[in-house]
């Protein structure tokens, strides 16, 4: 990834100076990346700072242009195209003919990081792909700030079979100097990244249920986003704290949450007499909560 980023014309100075917010797990990462750019945009739109904001998540729901976002928008369609033929050009052009090029998830990691430094983004969130330390999204070397979101097990054939493998794996974005938080885990988990954690100076701090969430919102449904905007929040306030004079207002917080979507997650969609339950869940960890979530829910809807 860096000898491709060098032949971009983009050192490790120019990656660092994005600001970069970037976040791993095995359930959530792209709601909390969602709540994380939503409490900057409210933060962006009262205060002036962030005014450009990058968002990179994968895989997408329907078009590849939603995987790299600016202001939550998806890049235009001629946008994507102007930075995707830019990035395989110069690689075409300065790579031996049997060189090894970028695999699908390493060419979007490229080509977001290309985008966003392009455009002049004043903070960019960078959700991994599946793992962690040897995910093409570590090539960041000085995130402000790095997130763990729920783990559970998922990807076994890279990651492991084990939660403690998995979690090795994900603190793998873990940064000397960065500030480091995560959700709440069990305790194997929890000993792995304290670990992993303590290996590179860095005092991981447990996220738990924010006492500012408002209560019977329909954004923080299922549980699970409470848990998921809580993450975000603690991120959103220690990015402030270090490039801002501001800090996160109540107003920022309730705005956000308000505005905050990610479609094909815990989605309820209406049609005339019939409500769509939708959700992304394709392992055991998220199966099961959006089963729970689809049961609570449609008790107080008579069509399905």
């Amino acid at each position: 990834m860096r000898q491709w980023l060098n032949k971009l014309g983009h050192s490790a100075s120019d990656i660092n100076r994005l600001n970069i917010v970037h976040v791993a797990g095995t359930k959530g990462k792209g709601s909390t990346c969602a709540f994380i750019n939503s409490f900057l945009k409210t933060h962006g739109e009262r205060t002036g700072f962030p005014r450009k904001v990058g968002l990179y998540t994968s895989p997408y729901l329907i078009c590849p242009e939603e995987q790299i976002r600016i202001n939550f928008k998806p890049l235009s369609r001629d946008l994507f195209a102007k930075y995707f033929f830019e990035v395989d050009n110069i690689l075409s052009q300065s790579l031996p003919e049997f060189d090894i090029r970028p695999r699908y998830l390493q060419s979007f990691a490229l080509l977001s990081l290309h985008a966003f430094i392009r455009e002049g983004v004043d903070a960019a969130i960078i959700e991994t792909h599946h793992g962690g330390e040897f995910d093409s999204t570590n090539v960041i070397e000085k995130p402000l700030v790095t997130a763990i979101t729920p783990l559970g097990i998922d990807h076994i054939k890279q990651l492991g079979s084990s939660i403690e493998s998995i979690a090795w794996h994900k603190a793998g974005i873990f940064k000397s100097g960065a500030i480091a938080f995560s959700a709440p885990q069990e305790s194997t988990a929890m000993e792995v990244l304290r670990k992993r954690g303590s290996e590179k100076s860095i005092n991981l701090q447990f996220v738990d249920i924010d006492p500012l969430l408002p209560a019977d919102i329909v954004q923080l449904q299922p549980d699970v986003q409470r848990v998921n905007c809580s993450l975000a929040l603690a991120c959103v306030r220690s990015f402030l704290a270090q490039k801002s004079k501001g800090s996160l207002s109540i107003s920022d917080i309730l705005q956000g949450i308000s505005q905050f979507s990610w479609p094909g997650r815990f989605q309820l969609v209406i049609e005339d007499r019939f409500q769509w339950f939708l959700d992304s869940a394709h392992n055991e960890m998220s199966v099961g909560i959006a089963a729970k979530w689809f049961l609570e829910s449609s008790q107080m809807h008579r069509y399905i």
